[in-house]
């Protein structure tokens, strides 16, 4: 090829790349849709990671776009566009009345190579719903139940490691102990690990989960493209999960499935229901239910999806709470007290029954995720062509749709004054008189948070442990407001969740 042919074929290929990319990025004008105009490489994602969270960016892009007449609004993520829900009753529509066109999140699943991919949570079409049918039954509140003991036991631990640290200093860094109880739990209930965290802040077990949620910027590119070109990345094989994190838990459910099945050990715990869906597919209090059997991979990827649904969500959900009640004190005196007298009628000990009757405790748990949505966007993808009701914007096959929740729960009219950490906005009154899909904690519809009673029981035992042996104020190292670390796939305080704590 002789150098003029080499610059003509070099203008050529600019020209089609150039063209290209203005094709995209003109691709909401071209359907009417109102949008955010994007630059290249990154599209709309401009500052991600450094100065602004993308639950941030999605919440910006949501007031910005809201009340132009149309309930969807355009985004690009690099040069893909994505769709994003305006109108709560569109997002009904999306998460119940018309599931079957967006029951996939658009997650990357590459078994073969990233077997751990392969979780209920990323998992599409038929293979998610009967999956889901076989797990459902290993969540319900007769088998959270039976883990119950052993929350209660790590709670134990928590207040016992806090009191001996009290010792040096009133001024505690909250969220590690948090992270080393929720840990301890995950690595009991789902890998049937004595993990033991709480005693050795260097357990492996907890260096590796912490390693599970990096988000640094070199891991962050990677995630966005492997998500943003699923089949190239399919292509080259390339793995979302760290190999070293793959490796160990692979090798930790693989271990303590072949001990308990040669040892006919039985634990109460979510392994050993998953080891009765592998081996017999049913559970054994219920022997006459054929649930269908499950694979030994599967076994694997959804006892890490345990550890990535209920570690970091619900310690930070704990984070926030906990800084949220040190700056309002009457608030936290009013909690307590409800705790104290639930628990005199039941010998002062905490109970799974217990729990149903702490009512305060449940709304100011949900007014902290309104205010700090752990997961801040829910995302579907559409499955076939999609004419949304009342418009005539038709969503193609595959688009991703995301539900920005972060910008939803901090709509001011939906509630108002957003920054007011308020509970009583989760009133029984004030829920009947609020959009049902205003509050979307754990998503809605079939494809909600299977593991929300998990996660809930014990972010309540965290709590009420906490407040029955602390009260909590704030010290010179606490933040607040309360600003999120901007290069983390959840959402989680910055500065962490530094209190002034002097025993009750």
């Amino acid at each position: 090829m002789s150098a003029l042919d080499f610059l003509l074929f070099f203008v050529a290929v600019i020209f089609l790349g150039v063209s290209f990319v203005k094709r995209r990025y003109g691709y909401w004008k071209e359907r009417g849709v109102p949008y955010i105009p994007a630059t290249f490489p990154k599209g709309n994602l401009q500052n991600l990671g450094k100065t602004v969270h993308f639950f941030e960016l999605a919440k910006k892009f949501y007031f910005e776009m809201k009340g132009k007449g149309k309930p969807l609004g355009g985004i690009f993520l690099t040069v893909r566009p994505v769709g994003l829900a305006l109108d709560l009753d569109f997002v009904k529509t999306m998460l119940v009345k018309d599931f079957q066109y967006f029951h996939d999140r658009g997650f990357y699943v590459n078994e073969r190579d990233d077997p751990l991919t392969g979780h209920l949570l990323a998992i599409e079409g038929e293979r998610w719903k009967n999956l889901r049918s076989k797990l459902s039954p290993t969540f319900t509140s007769g088998k959270m139940k039976l883990m119950f003991p052993i929350m209660i036991s790590t709670s134990d631990k928590l207040i016992m490691r806090l009191n001996e640290d009290l010792t040096k200093t009133n001024n505690i860094e909250l969220g590690d102990y948090l992270s080393r109880f929720t840990i301890d739990i995950i690595g009991n209930c789902a890998f049937g690990l004595e993990c033991n965290s709480l005693d050795n802040p260097d357990a492996e077990f907890l260096r590796m989960g912490k390693k599970a949620f990096d988000n640094s910027e070199g891991r962050a590119f990677k995630r966005l493209f492997i998500t943003t070109f699923k089949g190239l990345s399919r292509l080259l094989r390339l793995q979302m999960t760290r190999k070293d994190i793959s490796d160990f838990y692979t090798r930790i459910v693989k271990e303590t499935v072949e001990y308990r099945e040669k040892e006919d050990v039985k634990r109460d715990d979510f392994l050993n229901l998953l080891i009765q869906l592998k081996n017999k597919g049913k559970l054994d209090d219920d022997p006459g239910k054929d649930i269908g059997k499950i694979t030994l991979n599967q076994v694997i990827s959804n006892a890490f999806l345990f550890l990535l649904a209920g570690f970091e969500t619900s310690s930070t959900t704990m984070k926030f709470c906990l800084l949220e009640l040190a700056q309002n004190i009457e608030i936290q005196n009013r909690l307590r007290q409800e705790i104290r007298a639930v628990l005199e009628r039941y010998d002062n000990q905490i109970t799974y029954e217990s729990l149903s009757e702490m009512k305060y405790l449940e709304q100011v748990i949900n007014e902290t995720l309104r205010k700090h949505p752990v997961g801040g966007v829910l995302t579907r993808t559409v499955r076939e062509n999609y004419k949304i009701p009342k418009t005539d914007v038709v969503l193609e096959k595959g688009t991703q749709v995301f539900i920005p929740v972060l910008g939803i729960h901090h709509d001011p009219e939906i509630y108002p004054d957003p920054q007011k950490f308020d509970p009583e906005r989760f009133s029984p009154e004030a829920i009947r008189a609020r959009h049902p899909y205003a509050f979307l904690a754990f998503g809605e519809g079939p494809r909600n948070c299977i593991g929300m009673r998990f996660g809930m029981m014990q972010t309540k035992i965290g709590i009420i442990c906490t407040l029955l042996n602390y009260n909590l104020s704030p010290c010179a190292k606490t933040k607040y407001p309360i600003e999120y670390v901007k290069s983390t796939g959840l959402l989680s305080p910055a500065g962490d969740c530094w209190l002034q704590v002097e025993r009750c």
